[in-house]
């Protein structure tokens, strides 16, 4: 019989990106679990009672203590973790206290909102930050580059809820260009769906529109000044804007990579405010109304969708490494 370490392994298992992935979500799985665990029993640590909040002040405390039997809250907290958890395993979240409704039914109809916001905003931070920092890069301390980096400082200074109420007064009541609160669905139309997206998309976008254009900005300038095959490369005659694309961008590229996937906690925080204030029926809306009505299964769940999220987007990052330089190998570590 041929030793263990010498059977060859499947043809789809000896793919370092493959094994990349089995051993990322692997390691996930501790992760999104005590990130449930922390979250249960942070909710069971804040005051304030889901029944009473249903039922209002003028409920007896009988009734406190039926409607509370009834939901199960009555139960042990151990207990009911546990069956809370068995539950999660097979994609049931349980039924929200204040509607009634599976908790999975209420994340599926909000989920395509908040992703679309995501989305978009991405889009827009990066579609821009990349080129003005290319432009600020490639003629640093001129016009250019200093109103690119005032912009940068500005935007960074200011929290992102102030800049949407800015959005709002200027675009929504002033120029009456956009909506000021609501969603369209695509269903209804692309154009009014982007306009109902617009403003909440730009809120999020533009604070990490600066950040990305500072960091982007920042590293090309030092790849261009300070690196050996910047040097060789303008020595062998290749033209200013090639050896800022080719050569510095292609290695600036990986921090500017790094950022983004370690921005995502960022990102998701300042979806549940731009949510609440453009009125958007997404997730991060959903997880604010349940942590105020107290509607725990609710909350659990919303949390744990953000964990995988975020865990997703790091093993992505990771593969992107890769797609951008193929001399990177992942082996068994």
């Amino acid at each position: 019989m041929a030793h263990p370490a010498t059977v060859p392994l499947p043809g789809l298992l000896r793919s370092p990106s493959l094994r990349l992935v089995v051993r990322r979500l692997l390691m996930a799985i501790p992760i999104v679990l005590g990130v449930s665990i922390l979250t249960f029993v942070v909710l069971s640590l804040i005051p304030g009672n889901a029944a009473q909040l249903l039922l209002g002040p003028e409920a007896s405390p009988d009734q406190v203590a039926a409607l509370n039997h009834q939901m199960g809250l009555d139960q042990p907290a151990v207990e009911r973790y546990l069956n809370w958890l068995a539950g999660a395993v097979h994609g049931n979240f349980g039924d929200s206290l204040v509607s009634g409704q599976p908790v999975s039914v209420e994340l599926t109809s909000r989920l395509g909102v908040s992703g679309e916001l995501v989305g978009l905003a991405f889009v827009v931070s990066l579609g821009l930050a990349i080129p003005v920092a290319l432009l600020a890069a490639h003629r640093p301390n001129k016009l250019l580059d200093r109103v690119s980096m005032l912009v940068s400082i500005t935007g960074l200074s200011v929290a992102n809820y102030v800049f949407a109420l800015l959005l709002v007064l200027v675009f929504a009541v002033q120029l009456a260009v956009f909506p000021a609160i609501g969603f369209v669905p695509v269903s209804d139309g692309l154009g009014e769906n982007l306009r109902s997206l617009f403003l909440p998309a730009v809120a999020i976008a533009f604070p990490l529109f600066c950040f990305y254009t500072r960091f982007l900005r920042g590293d090309l300038v030092d790849q261009l000044q300070g690196e050996d095959y910047i040097t060789t490369a303008r020595a062998k005659g290749i033209g200013p804007w090639q050896v800022l694309l080719r050569h510095a961008f292609r290695n600036s590229s990986f921090g500017l990579l790094t950022v983004v996937g370690l921005n995502l906690g960022t990102l998701i925080g300042a979806t549940v405010i731009i949510e609440q204030i453009f009125a958007l029926p997404g997730v991060g809306q959903l997880l604010l109304q349940a942590i105020n009505t107290r509607d725990y299964p609710v909350v659990q769940a919303c949390v744990v969708v953000f964990a995988i999220v975020a865990v997703l987007a790091n093993l992505l990052t990771d593969l992107l490494y890769a797609v951008l330089d193929p001399r990177i190998r992942y082996g068994d570590r």
